[in-house]
């Protein structure tokens, strides 16, 4: 096209600027919009309300650290325990356990949740305190909220609502929320609970008027204990029993079909070919089969109860779920050990550690 004389030319309309990442989030037309609906839901300032999100920054770490694991990546049951059933982080529970050993009974009274649970959680989530994230979590929600990176499914309405959940916790109890500190996905505290979970799960359990996850162990431990008393934790359930699974293909595919979600009677799965111990066949509940991959070795196998699937409410992995109870269990066993005279404290009712192994094996009750 030949282009027209400078003198002769109309004034063009400026171009639409492209829209980069994070940029001055308090001029942005999604984020303006996101400020006015949260604060006509509380009744709050808008102005003020955007004030706060115009805090926030675009970290791109954050994207980079939400997106899912290469694609072909293999389970591996065996790597994934080691990485905290291992003797620092032990021994890390066990000073934990002997330094709230009160709260985690109060706990366990009061919600039915044992402390071995509790402990292997915490241990799992932030090694104690050790690793709870350095992130500003409102720069993690507001990047994850605005500028959710493409390339894995959109989340971005989800964390909306874990930032609106942030500056109601934050407000509730009167603190800044730029000064709040977390995880790459907005996680608080010892026991990284998000947002929305501090507002629904999280407990004063010392009754000083504050819900603090940071830094008392009391509302830590309450709160742990709460959230999966109220994801239906069954007080004296075990979460798991050894089983061999079916020879057969097909029935062994049957029983894994549902994942975890518990779903047939003992008697279903026996019927099916899987060989169940005779406790296991006493229990009335559902149950399902859980396979653990072990990489190029033959998967490890459980029969996980209801308590099982409580646990991956926490976190929807199976590894997960068995990483935190054999921790627990791990940390309980030391502790007992380490007593030079009284008692034991083990539970006799305790599931045996799924150790990595072929699964035509059998696996003692």
């Amino acid at each position: 096209m030949v282009a027209s004389s400078p003198s002769a030319a109309p004034t063009p309309a400026a171009p639409e600027q492209p829209r980069h990442p994070g940029g001055d989030y308090g001029r942005r037309e999604e984020v303006r919009q996101f400020a006015h609906e949260v604060a006509q839901r509380h009744g709050w300032n808008p102005e003020a309300t955007l004030s706060l999100l115009s805090q926030a920054r675009y970290l791109p770490r954050v994207a980079q650290l939400i997106m899912p694991p290469p694609v072909g990546t293999p389970k591996n049951w065996a790597a994934y325990r080691s990485r905290f059933i291992e003797p620092k982080r032990l021994q890390a529970g066990q000073q934990f356990w002997n330094a709230n050993e009160r709260l985690l009974r109060k706990a366990e009274q009061r919600y039915g949740v044992p402390a071995s649970l509790i402990v292997g959680i915490i241990g799992v989530e932030t090694y104690y305190g050790k690793h709870l994230g350095g992130f500003r979590v409102l720069d993690a929600l507001a990047t994850l909220s605005f500028d959710f990176p493409s390339g894995r499914s959109d989340r971005s309405a989800f964390f909306r609502g874990e930032l609106e959940a942030l500056l109601v916790w934050a407000r509730r109890e009167g603190r800044a929320p730029h000064d709040i500190k977390g995880s790459y996905a907005g996680a608080i505290g010892w026991p990284q609970f998000m947002p929305s979970s501090i507002l629904r799960h999280a407990v004063d359990f010392d009754g000083d008027g504050h819900v603090n996850l940071e830094r008392n162990m009391a509302d830590v431990i309450g709160s742990v204990a709460n959230f999966l008393k109220n994801h239906g934790w069954t007080p004296g359930l075990p979460t798991h029993f050894p089983v061999d699974p079916p020879r057969d293909a097909a029935g062994r595919a049957e029983l894994l079909a549902p994942d975890i979600v518990p779903s047939f009677s003992p008697q279903d799965m026996a019927a099916r070919g899987a060989v169940l111990t005779e406790r296991a066949l006493e229990h009335t509940g559902p149950l399902a089969l859980v396979a653990l991959e072990n990489g190029g070795s033959e998967p490890s196998y459980v029969a996980g109860t209801s308590n099982f699937y409580t646990v991956t409410r926490y976190n929807w992995s199976s590894y997960y779920a068995m990483a935190v109870i054999e921790l627990g269990r791990e940390v309980q066993e030391a502790r007992i050990k380490a007593r030079p005279t009284g008692a034991s404290t083990k539970d006799p009712k305790a599931t045996k550690p799924v150790k990595p192994r072929a699964p035509d094996k059998a696996q003692a009750s």
